[in-house]
């Protein structure tokens, strides 16, 4: 039997922090990992979307040379050597990880666990073979998949995220089958990329988490200038996969494709631990009830990320991984940060963080809102990306900044500086007199919250 202080399950982006964090402090650490270190983020998620929507979005750059006096006299798109691209960021980024552990003298080890006891746990790898460990404290940090509803037929031409970031051929048709954030991200990369893609969401609109006038952004552009069709209010019906295609019926309207790419959301990996067998309590879904300190039903074991059921992003979950492990190690008692910034790499992109104008009307909240478009911005025009805007929502009385949207161009780098803002507890007039440098994007910021007091300096007034 092996013993350690702290042993971290699933080796993703809250799983490897939390493992170092622990270390850190001082603590004997090993971390179980079945698959590879990373996780979904890191090897089929966050980070081999990227790479693929950078490439699809210099696609779109050159498409629109010729504005800023550039020819272009021809171009070619090569899918397979972009994914080979990709493969190799992900393939580096998985080697610094491990290094990372192996440095902080962090034991990985390779296989499937589950509990015996609070403190004990059976690993085994993939040939069968079983190691024991015994652990003052557990990190339960293994993650989420992909939802395949049962009524979808099984076939090669019906994907997954996952299995669609293994193709290295772009199909000539997508049908994609969900409009949240990963339907419309793999929506806008493959149309930037010459794909005839049709997105089937039943909810009355696409992207529902986040304000009315920030989707509607997205959905123009998407609709608009990427030729995307977008159908909602309506669910896929009849879906039917050979080997020529896929197809299926929204309403009255027959729809086909090459592909289609299911995503309708993620479930818990939770199964298997015997999490049951040692007091961890679960929902029906199977994600795992924590407080709001990270901790389980059940004594001396934490869980964090989106085995949770809370915010479903990587940065969430790191920064679960980090005070679960100071929790574990020290005993203190860090309550898990509610404020979460998130980031959706459509075209354009979106940032938000903090309160909606949605959430703020169900609350009957009373708050201000100050708006900046890029079309005003000098730097945004130089940039040839005036597309979309930011926003401020402050509260009407103490005019301290309770939510920030941006949608546009780095609108996901830009709600950085916002989430700062929030969390410090600015108000509108302090963040408006902070002097941001000119010409940049940033200073849209400072503009919208000179648009909560009515004044703007470089837009009309409002009638």
């Amino acid at each position: 039997m092996e013993k350690f202080d702290v042993v971290v399950i699933g080796a993703g982006p809250g799983g490897y922090p939390a493992a170092i964090r622990a270390a850190q402090l001082g603590a004997s650490v090993a971390i179980v990992e079945k698959e590879l270190t990373g996780g979904t983020c890191l090897n089929w998620g966050c980070i081999p979307t990227k790479s693929l929507i950078a490439c699809s979005d210099l696609v779109a750059h050159i498409k629109h040379a010729g504005d800023f006096g550039v020819t272009v006299t021809s171009s070619s798109i090569d899918y397979a050597a972009m994914v080979t691209r990709k493969n190799g960021i992900v393939g580096k980024l998985r080697s610094g990880v491990e290094s990372l552990l192996k440095a902080h003298k962090v034991t990985l080890i390779r296989g499937t666990a589950s509990f015996q006891g609070r403190n004990r746990l059976s690993v085994r790898d993939a040939a069968g073979a079983e190691r024991v460990l015994e652990t003052r404290s557990t990190i339960i940090a293994t993650g989420s998949v992909s939802a395949m509803p049962g009524f979808i037929p099984r076939h090669e031409r019906i994907l997954e995220s996952r299995a669609f970031l293994d193709l290295t051929k772009l199909p000539s048709s997508l049908l994609i089958l969900g409009g949240g954030v990963i339907g419309c991200e793999f929506a806008c990369m493959a149309a930037q990329l010459g794909v005839k893609v049709t997105v089937v969401e039943l909810l009355e609109d696409i992207l529902m988490m986040v304000d009315a006038d920030v989707r509607r952004e997205v959905r123009t552009y998407m609709e608009k200038t990427l030729g995307i069709r977008v159908l909602t209010g309506k669910a896929l019906e009849a879906i039917a996969a050979t080997d020529a295609g896929v197809s299926g019926k929204c309403g009255d309207e027959a729809l086909t494709a090459d592909l289609l790419l299911v995503a309708v959301g993620r479930k818990p990996v939770s199964a298997g631990m015997n999490l049951e067998g040692v007091g961890v309590k679960t929902n029906k879904v199977g994600h795992i009830h924590i407080d709001e300190y990270a901790r389980t039903s059940a004594a001396s074991i934490f869980a964090i990320g989106d085995v949770t059921g809370h915010v479903q992003l990587a940065h969430a979950a790191t920064s679960q991984g980090v005070i679960a492990a100071e929790n574990a190690v020290l005993k203190t008692q860090r309550h898990l940060d509610p404020l979460v910034p998130s980031c959706i790499f459509t075209a354009p992109e979106i940032g938000s963080v903090g309160i909606t104008e949605a959430h703020a009307k169900e609350k009957s909240l009373e708050i201000k809102v100050g708006k900046f478009s890029f079309a005003y911005l000098g730097k945004a025009m130089a940039a040839g990306s005036t597309v979309g805007f930011v926003k401020w929502i402050a509260d009407a009385k103490t005019d301290r900044l309770l939510g920030a949207h941006a949608v546009g161009p780095h609108a996901t780098e830009l709600i950085a500086e916002a989430t700062a803002a929030i969390r410090a507890e600015l108000t509108a007039e302090e963040l408006g007199r902070t002097i941001h440098c000119h010409p940049t994007l940033s200073e849209s910021w400072m503009e919208a919250a000179h648009a909560v007091h009515g004044a703007c300096i470089h837009a009309p007034p409002k009638r």
